[in-house]
């Protein structure tokens, strides 16, 4: 079979969601992957930073096998002997208390935002139906009918209502606005470091540290949603360290599964997670001992191949080359360790959707965002002659546009 085989199967089988580049990848490695007829592509997606660590780290490979010879599913109705290692781990590298380990981010979120409310119904005494968690516009925290009902993305939210109450949204990067939409039913703000999915939106210095000053003056809960932010991305072991301060809760996932399986977190802080009691939460692959020894060593190839002081070396390498093109195309390069997003001048109706398909066809796979914007997040053990050898076809295509 060829790529257009696969690709008329997924159609006639598979329910029509997604939009992608017109590529079908059957082989990976490192930061190289290879199309069904053999054609070698260098990843500038990583899965969406779920790649971190490189396609089939051999670490983390070894580690999946190894587990998979032992056993790789109890269930929570058992404690097993990995998540306790793990959880502590994460703990450690995240320097928050305690972690509920799930499955997908936006399982992650929606156990935030549970862990947040019963927090600030039990503890602060605000009234159950009646508080409320500020989000920023443009946000991008998951898929489930909770996580839409505060998106401002008319795509992500047309047909799927009537939608989850609670939720009250203010622009991006606005201390201001926070500032005034916090009331007595406030229980905090849920925001991402970088608004990724937006286009690579990367606040203003000092953002934060603001939101982080506010909440403690207010006594509202600061959650941050780091899980395409962390893990190294940024050039930091987590975004909200460039700024020095720390959240009440932590959202992390994608490249805590190391490329290989779906794994993620909600992390706080004792007091905050002492309000989930048995039955109150809780998730039948979440914890399971295969995902936690995958993202274990996951963790550690992070820490030990110091991928973040990577992804600030190699970003910084990475903007100074896009910044040698000469296109007056490029409105923008906005970036953060090795998540770049690159904005450009476009006409009504136009989209960046066509560059990306050149780029295809010259061996780089990188994805548009929000129509004007290309985004490039390689894995993070990229070398400066693998950028630029992409480099060399993305300029091509860059300044032909």
């Amino acid at each position: 079979m060829n790529a257009k085989d696969y690709i008329e199967l997924e159609k006639t089988y598979g329910a029509h969601n997604y939009h992608p580049l017109p590529v079908v990848i059957s082989k990976a490695k490192g930061v190289w992957v290879w199309d069904v007829d053999g054609k070698k592509y260098i990843d500038m997606l990583s899965s969406y930073s779920a790649i971190n660590q490189g396609h089939l780290n051999e670490r983390i490979v070894k580690a999946a096998i190894d587990q998979l010879g032992r056993v790789s599913l109890t269930s929570r109705a058992f404690s097993n002997d990995r998540m306790g290692p793990f959880l502590k781990r994460l703990c450690e590298v995240s320097g928050m208390e305690m972690a509920l380990p799930m499955n997908t981010g936006a399982e992650a979120v929606e156990t935030a935002i549970k862990l947040a409310r019963r927090y600030a119904h039990t503890k602060k005494g605000i009234p159950e139906h009646e508080g409320e968690i500020i989000v920023c516009e443009n946000n991008f925290h998951g898929r489930t009918t909770t996580i839409i009902s505060f998106s401002s993305d008319p795509d992500s939210k047309k047909g799927y209502g009537p939608f989850t109450p609670g939720f009250v949204t203010i622009p991006y990067d606005d201390i201001p606005a926070f500032d005034k939409a916090i009331n007595k039913n406030t229980i905090g703000i849920l925001v991402e470091p970088i608004q990724g999915e937006a286009g690579i939106h990367v606040p203003r210095e000092g953002y934060l540290r603001e939101l982080r000053r506010i909440c403690d003056r207010k006594g509202i809960l600061l959650i941050l949603d780091e899980i395409q932010t962390g893990f190294a991305r940024t050039g930091k072991m987590f975004a909200f360290e460039h700024e020095g301060i720390k959240p009440d809760i932590l959202c992390v996932g994608k490249a805590l599964g190391g490329g290989l399986y779906p794994v993620s977190a909600a992390l706080a802080s004792r007091e905050v997670m002492s309000v989930f009691t048995p039955g109150s939460h809780g998730s039948t692959f979440g914890g399971n001992p295969l995902a936690c020894a995958i993202a274990l060593e996951s963790l550690n190839v992070l820490v030990d191949e110091k991928l973040a002081e990577r992804s600030r070396e190699m970003g910084a390498y990475f903007v100074k080359r896009l910044k040698e093109f000469k296109s007056k195309k490029i409105k923008a390069i906005r970036a953060k360790g090795l998540l770049i997003g690159v904005e450009f001048h476009l006409g009504r109706g136009e989209t960046v959707r066509p560059l990306c398909e050149r780029l295809m066809e010259k061996g780089v796979l990188a994805k548009d965002t929000h129509e004007k914007t290309v985004r490039f997040a390689p894995p993070l053990v990229i070398s400066k002659g693998e950028i630029d050898w992409a480099m060399d076809r993305i300029r091509q295509v860059f300044e032909a546009a």
